[in-house]
Formats: structure tokens, C-alpha cells, sequence
């Protein structure tokens, strides 16, 4: 009981920012044109005005971190995001945080704190440069995807679209086992290294087939598809060991190619599930690819 008046009374002494009935206003109007309800307005001012809370007062968060029905609640409420929009400069970077305890969630969560802060200030750094010259076209846009989130499995995906002139894509995912509060990486999943020849030679023939079927309406670089091998500079020949993956809520693992990796920019970011016939016998367990 204590411990809730020592959190009451921080929360009524924290300043409530300036312009908050606008922010609230804004993110219910965000892609919506109808009225909202008058009950949904006053839940998202609470809950707007306990995010800014705990965001500025370190008391607050511990202090509801030490609440066992509000522990978990305050890390999904941890959340960054950086924006600029400015002529012909914008840049929109939403940075995620994973709850959990482990060491494993911390440093993933100190990772994407780093490399969204470091993506922004390049941001800043290369609109200064190209305000000094002549100007230009900059924008950045990051954000994330939940993939997958079962009891077991969260797979989240993060991506990064650079545009300056033409646009290319990145995405990165990540799979944890939210029981163990683990991140899996895909050596992890496999007793050894043959799954890297079995899964590339697979997707090669996947590649192969799709070009000669779609009458090269889908492009890979990769010899055998009917592309003269001239043009081939640098054809797909094996996926690199932590190539990028993640796991399906049925337990299905899908390999992913960001744009350009091995294929035209027009594909953008490719993805390949992998049968688990081809794969069961070179898994650690079945515990996650099924």
C-alpha cells in the first residue's frame, strides 16, 4: 500500500507537457475520420499522459517496476521515436523495445536504441551536407513489423527505406523464444553448418523455377534462370550463415533477401519459406521449426 501512495504522489507531481491535448488529439485522428467515441478520447489522454509520465520521471518507472501487476507494463510503454519534416527532408524512425529481463532482451533493446539514434543523427548529418550544396531530396523512414508472436515465438522485423533519389530497403528480424527470453540465431537452430548448402542449393532451384515459369516476370541473379550469364556480375550462389530469417506462428522457417540482394530493386525485399522435409533432419530439435 505504501508502495502505491509513494507512486500516487509522484504521479501528481509530474508536469503534464505542454500541447498534450494536441498530440492525443492528433494520434486518434491518424487515419481515421470519424468521430471518436468520448470514452476512447478519455482512455488515450490517460494512457498518453501515463507514457509522458514515466518517460520523464526514472522515480515513476522504477517505482511502477516494483508494482508485480505493472512490472510488465512499463517496458511496452518504453518506446523512442525520432521525426523531422522539413521542405524536402523527412525522416520518421520508430525504435522498439522487447520486454524481458534476460540479457539476451537488453542488449537486443540497447542494439536498436544505438542503431536508431545512429541512423538519425546520419540522417541530420547528410541533410546539413546537402542543404550546404545544393540541395536535394533526403528521407529516411524505419519502423518495425511483428511477423510472428505466439506464446512461444516473437518474430519482429525491422526495416530501414533510405530514399535519395531512388530508394532501397532493409530488414532485419529477430526471433525470440519468449519463455526462455532467448534470441535465436539460425546456427542455433541446426546441429552444423550443412544446412547453408542444403538451403542455398533449395533456393537456387526455387529462384530457377520461378524465373522460367513467370516468363521472367520475377528476376533473381541467378544462373540457370534464362538471364545470359554476361549480366550475371554477381549471381546468388549461398545464403551467408546468419543470413536473415525468421520463424512463422506454424513453425516454418523463412529465409529473407533484403532489395538488391538477389534480385532487382522492383522485387524489393524477397522471402523464401523452407519446407521442414528438406531441413528435419539437420535441426537441433523440432522445437521451433516443425
Amino acid at each position: 500500500m505504501d508502495k502505491l501512495k509513494e507512486l500516487e504522489k509522484q504521479y501528481r507531481n509530474i508536469p503534464i507537457p505542454e500541447k498534450l491535448d494536441a498530440v492525443v488529439e492528433a494520434s486518434l485522428k491518424k487515419g481515421r475520420k470519424k468521430r471518436a467515441p468520448k470514452w476512447l478520447i478519455g482512455a488515450a489522454a490517460a494512457a498518453a499522459i501515463f507514457t509522458a509520465s514515466v518517460n520523464m520521471s526514472p522515480a515513476m518507472a522504477k517505482a511502477l517496476g516494483d508494482v508485480p501487476v505493472l512490472g510488465n507494463v512499463v517496458e511496452v510503454l518504453t518506446f523512442v521515436q525520432y521525426e523531422t519534416d522539413k521542405d524536402t527532408y523527412s525522416a520518421a524512425i520508430d525504435v522498439p523495445k522487447i520486454t524481458g529481463n534476460s540479457d539476451e532482451i537488453r542488449a537486443l533493446n540497447e542494439k536498436y536504441a544505438a542503431e536508431g539514434k545512429a541512423l538519425y543523427e546520419q540522417f541530420q548529418q547528410d541533410m546539413k551536407g546537402m542543404e550546404q550544396a545544393a540541395g536535394g531530396h533526403l528521407g529516411v523512414d524505419s519502423g518495425y513489423i511483428v511477423a510472428t508472436d505466439t506464446e512461444q515465438l516473437l518474430s519482429i522485423g525491422r526495416y530501414v527505406v533510405e530514399t535519395v533519389g531512388s530508394s532501397s530497403t532493409v530488414m532485419h528480424y529477430d526471433t525470440i523464444d519468449k519463455q526462455k527470453e532467448i534470441v535465436l540465431t539460425l546456427p542455433s537452430l541446426f546441429k552444423d553448418d550443412q544446412y547453408i548448402q542444403v538451403i542455398s542449393d533449395y533456393l537456387i532451384k526455387k529462384m530457377q523455377e520461378e524465373m522460367l515459369t513467370t516468363n521472367q516476370e520475377k528476376i533473381y541473379w541467378v544462373k540457370g534462370g534464362g538471364m545470359p550469364e554476361e549480366e550475371l556480375t554477381d549471381a546468388f550462389t549461398a545464403i551467408r550463415p546468419d543470413q536473415n530469417f525468421y520463424i512463422t506462428a506454424d513453425h516454418k522457417l523463412v529465409m529473407v533477401f533484403d532489395k538488391y540482394e538477389v534480385a532487382p530493386g522492383y522485387m524489393g525485399v524477397v522471402e523464401f519459406e523452407i519446407p521442414t522435409d528438406l531441413i528435419k533432419d539437420l535441426r537441433m530439435s523440432d522445437e521451433y521449426i516443425k
